[in-house]
């Protein structure tokens, strides 16, 4: 038991990511324990949706490999979905569908019985601030409220893990302070990874930050070693290429986005 505790919840071990002749992540090696916040920084185009991707099983790694609660994305991934929860930027979702029909969709996919998945309808949906939504159609929510939706249908199956892409794009400055309160709640009893660009995201949520730039793994350490020597945006700015960035920006042409 002890080692089940101990053991990662996220592991990746040397993840490359080719698309064509162009790498769009080189080498990238991390774990994270249970309990843990980690905030996934980096500038626009420097491999963080790669890294997200590959973690949750929606792209393959050209090389390495990533594990989730100790099971192989890349072999395990049905049995992983139970453990999993994913929060894509601008994630899909069922514009002619209310938000309360889209979490009852997902949650009987996911083989939730009547009882219990009406117990996590009720408690996403709060966690969410989405009760004066709920009978809305989603194609009529503003930009912030469908964000909230996808969070709340990430965590609907009550996953041990939850990894969030840019979690707080197009959310007003209130939205961004509920959503922080709700990380501090979760992180109590979750393992979470929040990919974003923006730096005071990092400083109020997280207990540890990584970075990466050009592809490659620049930091890892906790946001107060991150700004031992200045602010914020100085170690961003002294740890990260502007060129790097620029050119990962460009791999969409080869069938992808980092």
């Amino acid at each position: 038991m002890a080692n089940q505790m101990d053991s990662p919840m996220i592991e990746a071990r040397g993840l490359t990511r080719y698309f064509g002749a162009f790498v769009a992540i080189k080498d990238v090696s991390f774990s994270v324990p249970r309990g843990q916040v980690v905030a996934f920084l980096g500038p626009n185009g420097a491999g963080k949706s790669t890294t997200m991707k590959i973690l949750t099983g929606y792209l393959s790694a050209s090389e390495g490999t990533a594990r989730i609660c100790g099971m192989d994305v890349a072999s395990q991934r049905l049995q992983l979905a139970a453990k999993l929860g994913y929060l894509p930027e601008n994630g899909p979702l069922y514009d002619d569908m209310t938000p309360v029909e889209l979490l009852r969709f997902f949650g009987e996919a996911r083989g939730l019985d009547k009882t219990t998945l009406k117990a996590r309808i009720d408690e996403v949906t709060g966690l969410a601030a989405l009760e004066a939504v709920l009978e809305k159609p989603i194609g009529k929510l503003s930009r912030g409220y469908r964000q909230r939706v996808g969070l709340a249908q990430a965590m609907l199956h009550d996953p041990e893990v939850l990894i969030m892409d840019e979690p707080t794009a197009g959310l007003d400055p209130n939205q961004i302070r509920d959503f922080r309160d709700n990380i501090g709640r979760l992180g109590e009893s979750k393992t979470i990874m929040i990919s974003t660009h923006i730096l005071q995201e990092a400083e109020a949520v997280a207990d540890r930050v990584l970075m990466i730039s050009g592809g490659k793994m620049v930091f890892d350490g906790t946001p107060a070693e991150l700004k031992q020597s200045g602010s914020l945006e100085e170690a961003f700015y002294r740890l990260t290429d502007y060129g790097d960035a620029i050119s990962a920006s460009t791999p969409q042409d080869q069938g992808g986005e980092v």
